[in-house]
């Protein structure tokens, strides 16, 4: 089992160093407002467990200079973000940094087993280059909903075979070490607050818009989850009461109308329709059409990708207005693969958004593109897996 703190003195020390990088005692000391013999007490215990060690001195401050500590080198975490259609997989040190990162394409529809074996495959490629001798803990995000205490996922939507699947239990029985499970969402939200640009924004909004919508919701510096971890599964919301069937067997989802694979599918509609030309093209060339290809036709100055967009982004602002309305949050950051379309699709919602919402929330509200990108699970995981592993005992 991996070393934890044994006091919330020593927690909030280990978060501080994870999120702040190596400190003085001085300057840790100024931070915890601790007595200073409290404070060597407390640093000193952390070095006898092995999860920080000391990093030469500091500059001095009038008087004899303070000695530098940081998290131990040797600590390692482990993100596994499976999605629809790939994995990622990422070795970091105690400090969040990534220091390896590999993934592949994988349909999540082929099953945990073999998606997890793809996973630790990665992962043993990652070991293979001596990126983690040791494992002190491994997060991990699937693109559905998840019982967060059990580890597993809960009747998801688009992955068969994974209901109730105990993904915590099989990993961590693998590996040896601490294993969280949550929803991609939550896990794209986390990595926002830690490294992207929630950084210092204590409540906000996560829209993610790929082969699925859904939306992380942090309060006060935290994930919230609803009390079975379904909060923020704003896809299965209704827009369009006469709209196409979604996967979750429901009419007219937002999911259903826009998303990854609901642009796709519109996108082939109107290809075949012969309103595309740049479209017809495309699914001519290669069988099929992805939101690739539309982002492609809009960036081409395609009228009907731009119409298919916009339509998508009045969609998407209509639901974001009320969650707004409701939640007033301090930020709205907008991610996945769809929001690769760009200012197109952010200004349509932005328009939405602030035309339907009360001025008292939105006067204040940036609504802005992920610079993350593709790092945002994997940052989220392992700050998930960290917080738990730096958590007191």
């Amino acid at each position: 089992m991996t070393t934890r703190p044994e006091n919330v003195h020593q927690e909030r020390l280990l978060r501080l160093l994870r999120d702040e990088g190596p400190r003085s005692r001085a300057e840790l000391g100024d931070v915890v407002h601790l007595s200073r013999s409290k404070l060597a007490v407390e640093i000193d215990r952390l070095v006898e467990l092995g999860l920080v060690e000391p990093a030469g001195l500091a500059a001095s401050r009038g008087g004899r200079r303070s000695s530098i500590v940081r998290l131990a080198a040797r600590l390692r975490v482990v993100a596994i973000d499976i999605g629809a259609t790939s994995i990622d997989v990422a070795v970091t040190n105690g400090e969040l940094e990534i220091l390896g990162h590999v993934a592949m394409a994988c349909n999540v529809r082929e099953g945990p087993d073999v998606v997890l074996e793809r996973a630790l495959d990665l992962l043993g490629k990652l070991r293979g280059e001596g990126l983690a001798d040791e494992i002190h803990g491994v997060g991990i995000g699937v693109p559905g909903p998840v019982s967060f205490r059990e580890g597993m996922p809960v009747v998801p939507p688009i992955m068969p075979g994974w209901d109730r699947y105990p993904v915590r239990e099989a990993v961590s029985q693998r590996l040896g070490c601490p294993v969280l499970v949550d929803n991609d969402v939550n896990i794209m939200a986390l990595g926002e607050l830690h490294a992207g640009l929630a950084r210092s924004v204590e409540d906000f909004l996560l829209l993610k818009i790929g082969t699925g919508v859904g939306c992380g919701i942090v309060v006060d510096g935290k994930v919230y989850r609803g009390m079975s971890g379904s909060a923020g599964d704003i896809g299965h919301i209704q827009v369009d009461e006469d709209g196409p069937t979604c996967v979750c067997g429901n009419v007219g989802c937002l999911e259903a109308t826009f998303s990854g694979a609901a642009l796709a599918r519109d996108a082939v509609t109107e290809a075949r329709a012969g309103r595309s030309p740049f479209l017809a093209d495309r699914l001519e060339e290669a069988g099929e059409l992805t939101a690739l290809d539309v982002a492609a036709a809009v960036a081409a100055g395609d009228p009907t990708a731009l119409r298919l967009v916009r339509e998508g982004g009045r969609r998407v602002g209509n639901v974001l207005a009320g969650l707004i309305s409701f939640f007033n949050p301090g930020l709205v950051v907008i991610a996945g693969g769809v929001a690769g379309l760009g200012h197109i699709l952010l200004a349509e919602i932005r328009s939405v958004v602030y035309r339907r919402s009360p001025p008292l929330a939105t006067g204040n509200l940036p609504i802005v593109l992920s610079e993350l990108k593709n790092t945002a699970g994997v940052i989220g995981a392992t700050r998930l897996i960290s917080d738990h592993i730096f958590a007191a005992t």
